[in-house]
């Protein structure tokens, strides 16, 4: 056997100069693994692009006029702050669509996502997850460069429109992290997603930002332009998406043989070998796997409740004009971004140096995001519009602290299932999906005046589900691969850390 192992990997050596002559020769900057996370990288930053441009533009397509309050519930900072923003019309305004209505447009987009996520696993475990991905993301951004024209014959056909992005942008998740489950040595593993996955923070953050912008000076009306845009670039990422990457390391033509051979000896699975059939007995009585599901779904009603409400909250409650709501609405998802990267590296240092656990490291950081988003969630519905800068930056720490569940439920599928990466997120993000479809609704429905009152319960409703969420991932949460994800002929677990160890990186500059 240890001839063999010898034979199949090469660069298993004891020597202190043979570990750090291998890492020179599988370097991060121009690896092919981290050019992979960074295609993913703006790849996900349009897709949170195509996922919340109408969340802004909603504010500007449509005449709205949510700044009435009762008398009883006017004191002279409300009406300072309610005078504020009735100042200004928006004349670019097209849309005479009611509360109810718009709740619905909201919630459209997630009627579709939730289809595509288990076939999306499914296909891409199966046959690879580039095709599933790049396709995916042409049609979506066709969809997103139709929504205008739609929006001014039929609102049925901007239903429509966000269905088909929902279809498609349901794939990208599972499709991305069935390629980790092949790409990803298991101590990079946080990294590598994390770094991938920030793209959705930027992609929210940066869509924020200019879309308060393009409202006001953008062409087609201002508010048209924010779909022209995003749908162009996303046609123009899946060029490079189709040059730059492959299913496998072994796919790839650029990859060097000694990146290859690091991949391949590190992670628990023979990565050459698609997936056969999956092995639903036990992934359905799996307790790691249901420990996902809910902690991905209470992380998402806080998500997605802030995703399509925000902006309204922002121009409603904190009485934010349409270019300064844009704007810091985007705020606490740079917060994320950084929560995100800072999580997965040190999640990442923790494991490498042996001070945690995989388990421990993922229930730690489920811990910290899920206490700490709640909590100032909580603080966020107490603070008025007179100190509306102070709810901004509880609203950024709230987001800020969520960016560490990429350090924990996010990445653990390729922890206890690698060769199933695609189909256990495909079906975590499923059920992950139905607080899209009920999300919006429910806010909606709970600030029927749109008052801060109303507004302190959809927030207490949030941490409601971040404090169940943590509960459960905590007792059920497994960093170890199971049984039923393992190959005949896999490598004993010690062997596999002690392959792993040996080549140690840091993500490069």
């Amino acid at each position: 056997m240890e001839n063999e192992e010898k034979t199949t990997s090469p660069f298993i050596e004891s020597s202190e100069n043979d570990q750090l002559k291998v890492r020179e020769n599988v370097p991060c900057c121009c690896s092919q693994r981290w050019i992979l996370a960074y295609t993913a990288f703006f790849g996900f930053l349009l897709v949170y692009a195509l996922r919340v441009n109408i969340s802004v533009g909603i504010v500007c397509m449509v005449r709205i006029n949510d700044t009435s309050v009762s008398s009883s519930q006017q004191n002279n900072t409300d009406l300072t702050c309610v005078l504020e923003t009735t100042k200004k019309e928006y004349d670019r305004a097209e849309f005479d669509w009611d509360k109810d209505l718009r709740s619905t447009i909201l919630a459209s987009f997630f009627y579709g996502y939730i289809v595509t996520q288990i076939p999306a696993g499914w296909f891409s475990d199966k046959f690879g997850g580039k095709r599933v991905f790049g396709v995916s993301m042409a049609i979506s951004g066709l969809a997103t460069v139709l929504l205008p024209v739609c929006a001014r014959n039929s609102v049925i056909l901007v239903y429509v429109m966000r269905v088909i992005v929902g279809l498609g942008t349901g794939t990208v998740f599972p499709a991305l992290q069935s390629m980790w489950g092949r790409w990803a040595p298991p101590l990079e593993s946080s990294k590598l997603v994390s770094v991938g996955y920030m793209g959705t923070m930027f992609g929210t953050t940066i869509t924020f930002a200019t879309s308060g912008v393009l409202c006001q000076y953008g062409f087609d009306n201002g508010w048209g332009s924010i779909f022209y845009l995003t749908g162009g670039l996303t046609f123009i990422w899946v060029i490079a998406w189709f040059i730059l990457t492959a299913d496998t390391p072994a796919e790839h033509p650029r990859i060097t043989e000694a990146e290859k051979t690091y991949i391949e000896s590190t992670i628990e699975y023979d990565t050459h070998i698609r997936s056969g059939k999956a092995p639903w007995k036990e992934i359905i009585k799996s307790r790691a796997l249901f420990a996902c599901i809910v902690a991905h779904m209470c992380n998402n009603w806080q998500l997605y409740t802030l995703l399509t409400s925000l902006p309204t909250f922002m121009k409603a409650v904190l009485k934010f004009d349409i270019k300064s709501n844009g704007a810091l609405s985007a705020v606490p998802y740079i917060c994320q971004a950084f929560g995100a990267f800072a999580g997965g590296q040190l999640a990442d240092i923790l494991r490498s140096k042996g001070i945690l656990s995989t388990t421990a490291a993922r229930r730690l950081f489920e811990l910290i995001a899920f206490f700490g988003t709640g909590g100032c969630l909580v603080i966020t519905g107490f603070i008025t519009c007179d100190n509306r800068q102070y709810a901004v930056v509880c609203l950024a720490l709230a987001v800020g602290f969520s960016g560490l569940v990429r350090a924990g439920h996010i990445v653990n599928h390729v922890d206890f299932a690698p060769k199933y990466a695609g189909i256990m997120f495909g079906i975590t993000n499923t059920f992950a999906t139905i607080p899209g479809m009920i999300a919006p609704i429910v806010a909606g429905a709970l600030t029927p005046n749109n008052t801060q009152e109303e507004w302190r319960n959809v927030f207490y409703v949030c941490a409601g589900f971040t404090v169940f969420g943590a509960i459960i991932f905590a007792t059920f949460v497994s960093g170890e691969v199971q049984d039923w994800a393992r190959d005949h002929d896999d490598p004993p677990k010690e062997e596999q850390i002690r392959r792993a160890s040996s080549f140690v990186v840091s993500v490069p500059n």
